[in-house]
């Protein structure tokens, strides 16, 4: 297990904020998680790949870093595998080494950024396919009664970019590994009309899907490695369905679709592409002319800048809307003015 003294966490986080931290442990192992320290409540910090974190500033304790590595097969049949995955494995890499092997399921989660820890944290999500489908359990270290525990899917509560490790007490669970249920045979899924316009007459192969996935996710979405950013900042919002009927009489192109619980799902992006804020900047921070739904850092932003920027939207979208918008990556240190309410 490696450890650093006042280590810069700029390499660590993908929006590049450069905070630090007193001391960050990498763990390698399940031996190595169990000789570290228990975290702390709002002064430790459990982080995989950084893809889904703003760093507010410098961390007063530890830093966690989850480096459990290992893709096994575990069980197989004529119709289905069952892998077993270490949680610091990359993401999108789990991805293509399915693909490589005749795994299905995953071809719409290409590169998605990040490391698999953090799926079932999140229930990733996209281009009409959920992490939920295909999650059978997870295996954590549960800090408060110090012993492994194993969750199956419905334990995990998994919903629209939630589960039971998003909820408190946060970091409870130190997720090292997971498996999952996938098929021998490849049944493509369409559902999302970008995906099946964009693969317009060619077959649709899991390899082509696959390619076709990168290709609208590496068009859409600034690279983190050129240009600061966490992905997708705010989650789609779910109303019920008087106020998206409110909503819809006044503004009735916006983008929206049914949702679970009888919920009208709208679109984040489109919400904000109507209010005019993209490209909005406070500082090097902006508002991504990409797609309205990325907040990029520019070169030195601080995270505090690309929070006052993240409010200003949130403020925004409410008044011209009457519309809440949850960030999706986690705050740290969670700050009192955290708007979550969806």
């Amino acid at each position: 297990m490696k450890i650093q003294q006042n280590a810069n966490l700029a390499a660590y986080n993908t929006f590049g904020i450069a905070a630090k931290a007193e001391l960050m442990f990498e763990i390698e192992s399940e031996e190595d998680l169990l000789s570290v320290p228990a975290p702390r409540a709002e002064r430790d910090l459990l982080l995989g790949g950084g893809s889904n974190i703003l760093l507010l500033g410098d961390i007063e304790g530890n830093v966690l870093l989850n480096r459990i590595r290992g893709i096994a097969l575990i069980d197989e049949d004529t119709d289905s595998v069952l892998i077993e995955v270490g949680a610091g494995e990359n993401w999108h890499c789990l991805v293509s080494h399915a693909l490589g092997q005749g795994w299905h399921g995953l071809e719409n989660l290409a590169l998605i950024p990040g490391l698999t820890g953090a799926a079932p944290i999140q229930n990733i999500g996209a281009y009409g396919v959920e992490l939920a489908e295909v999650l059978e359990s997870v295996t954590a270290w549960d800090w408060s009664s110090a012993q492994w525990v194993v969750f199956n899917n419905h334990q995990c509560e998994l919903r629209y970019r939630d589960s039971i490790f998003k909820r408190e007490p946060r970091d409870r669970y130190f997720i090292t590994s997971f498996n999952l249920r996938l098929q021998r045979e490849f049944a493509p899924r369409l559902d999302y009309a970008g995906l099946s316009e964009r693969l317009g007459k060619k077959p649709a192969s899991a390899q082509n899907v696959f390619d076709t996935v990168v290709a609208l996710r590496q068009e859409k979405l600034p690279d983190p490695v050129v240009l600061g950013n966490a992905g997708s900042f705010f989650k789609n919002p779910l109303l019920d369905r008087s106020k998206a009927g409110d909503l819809l009489k006044t503004y009735p192109n916006l983008p929206h679709w049914p949702a679970a619980n009888e919920r009208i799902k709208f679109s984040a992006a489109a919400l904000i592409d109507a209010a005019g804020l993209k490209g909005l900047t406070l500082g090097p921070a902006e508002v991504s002319r990409q797609h309205a739904l990325v907040l990029v850092n520019r070169g030195g932003a601080s995270g505090q800048e690309i929070w006052a920027l993240a409010q200003q939207v949130q403020d925004r979208i409410y008044e011209n809307f009457g519309v809440h918008l949850e960030p999706e990556p986690r705050i740290f240190p969670a700050p009192p003015s955290a708007k979550l309410t969806a």
